[in-house]
């Protein structure tokens, strides 16, 4: 019997035994599944009961000219945060951080108070200046924390402001082409992790993290800032002149489609968006406003006719007697006595507008609004600038035989300033429509390597060659001799034509209110860059394009010339002389000469000499062959006598 028991209960220690093993052994593999095959699962989950995120802001990215300029860039702007569970006197810390961010104690305090493991303080906290932090940080507040921001940063002010638009709060693209890429543009913001416990306490055996971030792609533009300034110090000129409600320009490459410079005036400040009125942020005027083109439109009407072969410029002629009547409608010219006979290059010369409508009775109804279309008016450019409109048109069954008159010479019609400037690039560059684009390649930031591309894209043909070089040349003879004489720069073969447009309110004509403008190229033989300049509503002069806008393309090409590098071209048109004009000379070579050699040649120009009297010219200005106004001064400067 006892032998039995002994028996049974070195079963029951064995099986309590196995039991105990196999419970053991299910510990060590549950020990060993926690702390080994899920340690970096569960350490995270732990970690993130822990964590307390400061966030550092995604560097959002650059916007640049061509040329690699910057437009649009960032400055370190940071912001406050802070943890009540490590701060015992919440009080004395809101007290003695106020002053310093402009911030109220009391509301203060009630912010740093709520219950929350970390409080973002703003506004005041937000965007401090960087000194701010700095003074901040020396204080060593209990629980107060600096987090990294970006704000934008514009080192030429409110240059380009309506194209590049404005971020909000945030940083996020609100308009303009920040906001237009503002996905691409816009940075993954990188975050330090600090580990505490409940209250707060850091934890010694955890170290603090780092999350990694990204920045923003940076935009490169087809803008050249030179350029821009050029334009725009013109305009902001023209404006404070003119006492004008506002003006526009555009400067593209015609070959290409790439714009160089796109202003509106006024401009607004970009970092202070708020306080301007929304219709000025949010219309940028070379391609959102609308009105009719007047006499620039003229010469598609040219183009068509010449395309057609409708006309000779040099051979047909044309009778002028001030007005031209179409099914009953006086449509008068803008000269009222009219300019009598003349060749249709003295029509285009003179900006006739019977002659034009002539001209557009000659290619005929349909004809002239397929050619309108294919020159891409009535549509979208597709230049991809946010607020573009697609102007209007007469629609078919409306586009009776006035308004086929008054379309060939730019009115009753709505248009775009991008429109113009696009269609004007065809009827000069051979014949071909190329799509205006502004933004020509999307960059990494770290690498500089290109991830998006724009470039040149021509959309269709719509004259050939040699009807766009007629159009090239019969421009040139307007600058020279016609409408647009006060865009003449000598040396550089400007072409162009001006425009008047009265302004339409309510569907009638305002009195004595009109848009004045003037569209040029240059050279003339070889367009490389195409200028349109709008000014609305001028005072304190004649409202002609010829007086206003035509000026200031002049010297706008003038000075782009030597940015691009335009030299002298031979073949150039010499400007008519008229009454009421400076008289000018072309300046002699007196280089080798002596002072009085040069005194018995009687020259009425005024002579100033530089260097000793016994010397001969060795260098002059202006240069030998160049006009200058007869009342002007030649400077000579003289060297040594080569025969001391």
């Amino acid at each position: 019997m006892r032998r039995f028991i002994e028996a049974r209960m070195r079963k029951r220690l064995r099986l309590a035994f196995l039991v105990l093993a196999i419970l053991f052994a299910a510990l060590l593999a549950k020990l060993f599944h926690v702390q080994i095959v899920r340690n970096a699962e569960l350490t995270e989950k732990a970690m993130e009961n822990w964590d307390r995120e400061l966030p550092f802001a995604g560097k959002r990215g650059e916007i640049l000219d061509r040329n690699g300029n910057r437009i649009i860039g960032n400055r370190i702007a940071p912001t406050l945060y802070f943890m009540p569970s490590q701060n015992r006197d919440i009080a004395g810390a809101a007290k003695e951080l106020a002053p310093l961010i402009d911030a109220d104690p009391k509301k203060l305090e009630e912010q740093m108070s709520k219950r929350a493991s970390i409080i973002k303080l703003a506004p005041e906290g937000k965007n401090i200046p960087y000194e701010t932090a700095v003074k901040i940080g020396k204080m060593g507040i209990p629980g107060l924390y600096t987090g990294v921001d970006y704000v934008r940063d514009y080192p030429y002010g409110d240059m380009l402001s309506r194209l590049v638009g404005f971020t909000g709060y945030d940083n996020q693209g609100l308009a303009g082409i920040e906001f237009a890429y503002d996905q691409m543009l816009s940075g993954k913001g990188e975050k330090v992790r600090l580990f505490t416990d409940a209250k707060g306490n850091p934890l010694p055996h955890v170290g603090d993290g780092w999350v990694e971030g990204a920045g923003g792609a940076d935009l490169e533009l087809t803008i050249d800032v030179r350029i821009q300034e050029i334009v725009e110090r013109e305009l902001e000129q023209a404006m404070l002149k003119y006492d004008a409600a506002q003006a526009l320009s555009m400067v593209m490459d015609p070959d290409t489609g790439e714009i160089l410079a796109l202003a509106s005036s006024p401009n607004f400040d970009p970092s202070d968006y708020s306080s301007v009125d929304p219709s000025v942020f949010n219309r940028n005027l070379p391609v959102w406003m609308t009105f009719e083109p007047g006499s620039t439109f003229k010469i598609i009407t040219l183009a068509a006719a010449l395309e057609e072969g409708k006309v000779n410029l040099e051979e047909d002629h044309f009778h002028d007697p001030g007005y031209s009547m179409v099914e009953g409608a006086r449509l008068r010219c803008w000269k009222r006595e009219g300019h009598g006979s003349q060749t249709f290059l003295e029509v285009v010369e003179n900006s006739c507008n019977p002659g034009f409508i002539e001209l557009g009775q000659r290619v005929g109804k349909e004809k002239l609004m397929q050619y309108i279309r294919d020159f891409g008016f009535g549509t979208s450019t597709g230049s991809g600038i946010a607020g573009e409109a697609a102007g209007i048109l007469f629609s078919e069954e409306a586009f009776g035989p006035v308004e086929h008159a008054t379309t060939s010479f730019g009115q009753g019609i709505s248009v775009t300033p991008i429109q113009q400037v696009q269609a004007v690039a065809a009827a000069v560059n051979g014949g071909r429509i190329m799509k205006p684009y502004v933004v020509s390649r999307v960059l990494d930031p770290e690498t500089g390597k290109t991830i998006e591309e724009n470039g040149p894209e021509e959309k269709r043909r719509v004259i050939s060659e040699e009807t766009s070089k007629k159009v090239r040349e019969s421009l040139e003879s307007v600058v020279a001799n016609g409408s647009g004489r006060n865009a003449f720069v000598d040396g550089l073969r400007v072409a162009g034509k001006t425009g008047t447009a009265q302004k339409v309110e309510d569907g009638r004509y305002k009195e004595g209110d009109y848009i004045v403008s003037f569209i040029g190229f240059a050279p003339a033989d070889d367009p490389d860059v195409l200028v349109y300049v709008a000014v609305d509503s001028p005072k304190n002069e004649v409202q002609f394009g010829g007086t206003i806008s035509a000026p200031i393309v002049g010297r706008i090409i003038g000075d782009i010339a030597a940015v691009r590098e335009i030299g002298p071209r031979k073949g150039q048109l010499e400007r008519e002389y008229r009454w009421g004009d400076p008289v000018q000379i072309r300046v002699p070579d007196l280089t080798g000469k002596t002072y009085d050699e040069i005194r018995q040649m009687l020259y009425t120009v005024k002579l100033e000499w530089h260097g000793p009297e016994g010397g001969t010219v060795v260098r002059q200005l202006p240069e030998p062959g160049t006009l200058m106004e007869e009342s002007g001064t030649l400077h000579l400067y003289a060297g040594p006598d080569e025969k001391d």
